[in-house]
Formats: C-alpha cells, sequence, structure tokens
C-alpha cells in the first residue's frame, strides 16, 4: 500500500519521502542531470531525456556534451570544462550553450551546481538546463534593431544607406543580404508604380554576404536586372507586405525568372529559406530587400519576419530621405549653376579660366559666384563674390546680386561706384525681409571683389568689399598677395569704398577667389594663401592645369564650404589697334575729325566702316564741343567691334530724346544709336566719355558676311 505524504484535506503530515521527491523530479518540466566525479551522467529526469529525444537508460554513462557514446553533440564540446570548474571549485556556476540538435540551433541555459555528502565533500555536479532559445532570439533581435537605429541611415547618400542595411544585416541574422532599388530613387525622383509590364527592373544597389566576395550573387553591384512578375519578388511587390520562402523546387522554379543563373546559384549555396520585404515610405516602394539563409541552419522564423519588417521599414525611411536630399540637391546645384556663368562674352583683355565646387554641407549650395564681364573701350571686368550660408536662399540672393552687378556694369561705373551702388541694394534688401517683403531673405555677410582691367594702358582698379585680396603674379616675379584698402562686407552701410590701381605686364596671372578656397577648418588661413602662392609660381604650363592644381591641392574631397576660384591672364592691345586725337573746342575741328577717322579706318582696310563712323564721329565731338568742355579727345578702338570714343571735360549725362518736327537739333544720340550696336556713357575724375560700337565689317552676323 503506498505510503501518504498528506492529510485528507491537503494538509503535509511530515516531510515528503524519497519516493515523493523522485516524483517531483520525474515530472519537473524542466531538464535535470547529474554528473559524477568521473563525469560520467547518472540520473537524467524525464525532461532531460526528452529534451535529446532519448530514453533515460540510454543516457547513462554519457559523458557532458555527448549525445551518443563518443559523439558530441555541437555546440557542447565545452560543457565538461565547465562542470570540472564547478567540481573544482565548489561553487556554482552559469553556462550558456549554444546546440545544434536535429538541424535545429537552441540555446540553452544550465546551472551547475555542487552536490555534496553529509561531510561537504563534492559527490558530482547536478545540471539545470533551461531552454531559452526564444528569449535568446528575442534579445538578437532587439539588439539588431537598436543598432539598425544607430547604423542605418547615417549619411544622406542613398547607396550608402542600402549599402548599411546589407552588412548590418549579414552580421547575426542573414548569411546573404541583396538591396535592389527602382532606378528613379537613386536620381532622386518619385519611383515609378511596379505594377506595369510583365517584368520588374531594378537597380542592385548593395549586397553582403557571410562569403568572402559574395559569390552568391549573380548580379553586380550598379548593374540593371529584372524579376518576373510571378517570382516570389513580383509576388511580394503585389502584396505589399513582408514575405517568407522555404526555398523547394517550386520556390526555385519561380525564383528563375527567366534567369537560371540565379536558380544555379541557390542550388549551389544550398540557400534554403529567403525573407523579401519591400523597401516602402510614405506609401511609396522604393525597391526590395532580400534576406537568405544558407550557413545558418535554421529557417527563418515568425520572428525573423517581424525583425525583417521593422529593418526594412526604418531602411526605407533612411533612403526615402536620402532620395529627397538628392532631388533637393540636384535642385539646388541646377539653380546654382544656372546663376553662375557657363561660358563667357567674347573680349580679348584676358584669357580667363573658373572653377566651382560646391559644399557638402545642407544642401549643397551656397553664395559663391564669379563672373566676367566684357565693358566698352575694350576693357574687362572681373567679379568674385560669396554670400555667407548655404542653400536656396543664399544661392537667390547670389543670383539677385550678380545680376544688380551686371546691370551696374553696363553703366561702366568705377569699381569703388559699383560697390557703393551695390551695397545700398544689399540694405534695401535686408530692410524688406525686416518688413516681411515676400520672397526675400537676409543678406547676412554677403562680399565682393571687383576688377577692371583695361588692355590699352595695361591699369587694373580693384575694390573690394570684405572680401579677400587676389593674388597677382607677374611674368618672371614671385606671386604677391595685393593689398587693396580694406572695404566693410555688403549691407553695412555708412561706410565708402576705395579704389586700388596697379600697373600689370602683358602675361600677368591673377588669382581672385571665395574664402573657401583658403579658410579651410583645420588649416592655418596663412599657410593656406603660402601654399597656393607656391603653386601659382610654378613653371607656367597653362591656366587650366594651373586651375586644376590649386583646386586638387586645396580643395577638400567634401568641402564644407562652396569655393569659387578665378585666373586670369592679361593681354595688352597693341598700339596698331587704337589711335587718338586731341581736339579744340571749335566747330571747325569736326570736318578734322572726320578725315583723322576715315584715314584711320582705311589704315586698318575698314573701307566699309567710313560712312558710319564719320556720321558717328561727327555727332559725338559735335555734341561734346555743345554741351560739355575741354579737353576733348577722340578715339577709335579696334578690337572685337570698331569703337568710337569722344572724351570731354564735363560731367553732363547726356541722354536721347525725340526732336520735335521744326527743332534743328536733338537728333544726335538718336541717330548715333540707331546706326550702332550699342553706346553709352562712362565717367571719370576729369570728365565724361561717350562711346558707340559697331561691328567689324565681314565679322559674322554682319551684312556680307
Amino acid at each position: 500500500m503506498e505510503e501518504r505524504d498528506q492529510q485528507a484535506d491537503g494538509t503535509p503530515t511530515r516531510a515528503p519521502t524519497a519516493r515523493t521527491r523522485a516524483r517531483i523530479l520525474d515530472q519537473l518540466p524542466v531538464a535535470v542531470t547529474f554528473f559524477g566525479r568521473d563525469q560520467r551522467l547518472s540520473m537524467a529526469n524525464t525532461a532531460a531525456a526528452a529534451a535529446v529525444a532519448r530514453t533515460e537508460a540510454s543516457l547513462f554513462g554519457l559523458s557532458p556534451g555527448e549525445i551518443d557514446a563518443g559523439v558530441l553533440v555541437r555546440g557542447g564540446e565545452r560543457l565538461a570544462e565547465a562542470i570540472d570548474r564547478v567540481m573544482g571549485t565548489g561553487e556554482a556556476e552559469s553556462y550558456e550553450t549554444h546546440l545544434v540538435l536535429a538541424d535545429s540551433e537552441v540555446v540553452r541555459e544550465a546551472v551547475l551546481t555542487p552536490v555534496r555528502d553529509a561531510a561537504g565533500a563534492v559527490l558530482g555536479v547536478s545540471v539545470v538546463t533551461l531552454d531559452t532559445t526564444a528569449q535568446f532570439w528575442a534579445r538578437r533581435r532587439m539588439a539588431v534593431l537598436d543598432r539598425a537605429n544607430t547604423r542605418i541611415g547615417s549619411t544622406l547618400d542613398v547607396g550608402r544607406t542600402a549599402e548599411e542595411l546589407a552588412q548590418m544585416a549579414t552580421e547575426d541574422f542573414a548569411d546573404f543580404v541583396t538591396v535592389d532599388l527602382f532606378a528613379e530613387v537613386l536620381t532622386g525622383d518619385e519611383a515609378r508604380s511596379p505594377s506595369r509590364g510583365n517584368e520588374i527592373a531594378f537597380l542592385r544597389v548593395a549586397q553582403s554576404s557571410v562569403l568572402d566576395g559574395c559569390p552568391e550573387s549573380v548580379v553586380g553591384v550598379g548593374e540593371a536586372h529584372t524579376y518576373d512578375r510571378e517570382s516570389p519578388v513580383g509576388r511580394t511587390l503585389a502584396s505589399g507586405g513582408v514575405s517568407r520562402f522555404a526555398v523547394d523546387d517550386l520556390a526555385l522554379r519561380r525564383w528563375a525568372g527567366g534567369d537560371p543563373a540565379r536558380v544555379r546559384s541557390m542550388r549551389a549555396h544550398k540557400i534554403h529559406s529567403v525573407i523579401v520585404a519591400p523597401l516602402r515610405a510614405r506609401g511609396v516602394t522604393l525597391g526590395m530587400a532580400t534576406f537568405c539563409r544558407h550557413r545558418t541552419p535554421d529557417p527563418f522564423e515568425d520572428g525573423d519576419l517581424s525583425l525583417c519588417g521593422e529593418l526594412v521599414s526604418r531602411a526605407a525611411v533612411c533612403v526615402d530621405n536620402a532620395r529627397r536630399y538628392t532631388r533637393e540637391r540636384a535642385t539646388a546645384l541646377a539653380l546654382q549653376r544656372s546663376l553662375l556663368p557657363s561660358r563667357y562674352a567674347p573680349q580679348n583683355a584676358v584669357e580667363v579660366t573658373s572653377r566651382y565646387v560646391p559644399s557638402t554641407v545642407g544642401a549643397g549650395i551656397g553664395g559663391d559666384w564669379f563672373d566676367v564681364v566684357p565693358l566698352s573701350g575694350a576693357r574687362v571686368a572681373l567679379v568674385v563674390g560669396d554670400v555667407v550660408g548655404h542653400g536656396i536662399h543664399a544661392s537667390a540672393t547670389m543670383g539677385r546680386l550678380r545680376t544688380a552687378v551686371r546691370a551696374l556694369a553696363e553703366v561702366d561705373l568705377a569699381p569703388e561706384e559699383l560697390l557703393t551702388q551695390l551695397d545700398d541694394l544689399v540694405m534695401k534688401l535686408d530692410h524688406e525681409e525686416e518688413s516681411g517683403a515676400a520672397g526675400t531673405a537676409p543678406v547676412a555677410g554677403a562680399t565682393c571683389l571687383y576688377a577692371v582691367y583695361d588692355p590699352i594702358t595695361g591699369r587694373c582698379t580693384m575694390a573690394r568689399a570684405g572680401h579677400p585680396e587676389p593674388v597677382l603674379v607677374r611674368p618672371h616675379e614671385r606671386p604677391e598677395k595685393l593689398r587693396l584698402p580694406p572695404g566693410p562686407p555688403l549691407g553695412v552701410g555708412g561706410v565708402s569704398f576705395e579704389a586700388a590701381r596697379f600697373d600689370l605686364p602683358e602675361g600677368s596671372r591673377l588669382a581672385l577667389y571665395t574664402d573657401g578656397l583658403v579658410a579651410v577648418p583645420g588649416r592655418d588661413a596663412d599657410a593656406s594663401l603660402a601654399e597656393l602662392c607656391r603653386l601659382l609660381a610654378r613653371p607656367e604650363t597653362s591656366l587650366e592645369r594651373t586651375c586644376d592644381t590649386v583646386m586638387s591641392t586645396l580643395v577638400a574631397e567634401r568641402p564644407e564650404d562652396d569655393v569659387a576660384f578665378v585666373l586670369a591672364r592679361t593681354r595688352r592691345l597693341g598700339e596698331e589697334n587704337y589711335a587718338s586725337w586731341d581736339l579744340a573746342a571749335d566747330p571747325a575741328v569736326v570736318v578734322d575729325a572726320r578725315k583723322h577717322a576715315a584715314a584711320q579706318l582705311e589704315t586698318w582696310g575698314l573701307d566699309d566702316a567710313v560712312l558710319t563712323t564719320e556720321l558717328v564721329v561727327s555727332e559725338l565731338v559735335t555734341n561734346a564741343i555743345r554741351h560739355g568742355g575741354p579737353p576733348i579727345t577722340l578715339r577709335l578702338i579696334r578690337d572685337m567691334s570698331l569703337v568710337c570714343e569722344v572724351s570731354d571735360g564735363s560731367s553732363t549725362a547726356p541722354h536721347l530724346r525725340r526732336a520735335r518736327m521744326f527743332d534743328e537739333g536733338g537728333r544726335g544720340l538718336l541717330l548715333v544709336a540707331s546706326v550702332t550696336e550699342r553706346w553709352g556713357t562712362r565717367y571719370s575724375g576729369t570728365g565724361k566719355t561717350i562711346w558707340a560700337q559697331q561691328p567689324l565689317p565681314g565679322a559674322p552676323g554682319t551684312d556680307g558676311s
């Protein structure tokens, strides 16, 4: 008759018997084993035997980690060392092991406890084992997501973001990962609908594998490829969700999708489990990520499906952010470049080349600009400016200032006067912004350098508004930084600008730049300027090559500020291409002026221009005598066009007006304007010059060409 250990009402009558203790151990749902001093298993409860699908009797006598005599479980090789340590120290120890049982990886958390006799000697070690596989993978998934939050999307680059997803996923989640995007995503455009046509076209943007060189892939990074609509990828795109596939014969036929190489690779590398996840952000599908396992024995589970969904969702938002940034950057750069000269107007005063490098900060655009503006009298203006800051506002403000400079240059203002007018304009723009005028932005720290070079005299006049001073290299001399009168940045107001004048021999090189070339974080500006001078001092080859050398040496691969650089080589207009005559303030000299002009044109072989030039000379000289004052000078210039200039000592501004029917005068300038291409007035400290420009006979675009 069985012993009773409790009363009828369930109240214990005494401590459990040995038989009851055995029942408790046998019915415990936790695996318990015991290894004696010889490290041989001498006891295992029912749960321990069931965990390895063996009978208790068949386990007796096995060493730690063995599943059969002489056969170790994969992952249990070091259990014997742990048991030996516990026997030696007499202290309990926890031990986690990853075992492969029946081609399935399981995680076991074992608590190793010494078992002592009445005298305290260690008889053996009991091993209580818990199945923590689910908890382990849950922790692993959380760790993967934590890393994804910090590693995916570290840059606003579509390709780099895709690489971060692929590399991170192959560290401890998948064995082979590919990321394919629609081609439009890489250019920043909206992705097209994937539902058109029988094939879906992608670009392979990133891939990663636990094997060197990604041998599983049959598509290289950057290559275009397609999937059939009935393939797992096509079906997943249609469903819009994350899908898991066991790679059986049916799946392989669907994976083929017209590309047998893909199936051969999957067979060769024993890919057995695949997750396909669309990259979707803000309701738009951007591409597809594929996760494969071939070295990891376990197939993907439901938890992995959820993890993939979260990973890809995170990556998709980052890819879309990068796509939007790419589009905004491309738009901003297109705006920036449209505001900069793509080519220069023809002129013979200087040979010029230039470079512009956008910054890599923000939208990648700023307010740097440059320009080359032909002026009257064969002169040319060189302009470099900078609006501090980055973004659309800086670029738009730059465009307004560059347009203003060109307009003021057309009026032939002296450099210091032009900067004064530009300063007033910037103050007006700032006032409009403060008043809330729509579409305007404050101009913070705009600078400008304006230089006018005259190839007849070889004189260059410069003024600056808070801008770095240029570097001049005269022939056979060392480069020097020109000392210009200091001027405040544009928009300060209340301070006048001053100009400096330099005589430049023919062949002199003038380098104008924005501060992004020399004011680089982590590098001394003086050292950068010295390096610029050293580069300009090298034996001259060509302006283009010198410009490339300067940019490659001084500009970082990813500059933090815009850089504009202009390099000009001066030319001189030979004395045979211009002639001048001093005239008395007497109407009788008009006839002589016409004769001088006609004779000079015949010398130049420009007989076809004599009639028009005589008319222009007659009207301009007469106007100077009547409305101006001495000294009066007539000058003819043969350059890219024929220019007639008449200077006098008066600052009275000429203007066009329409004479009435019976007026005896008032038609002079109107007549000049009708027979020439352009005309205008420029002022100097001693008076003014009225000029008129006409095309050279026989030049393209003229009659008889």
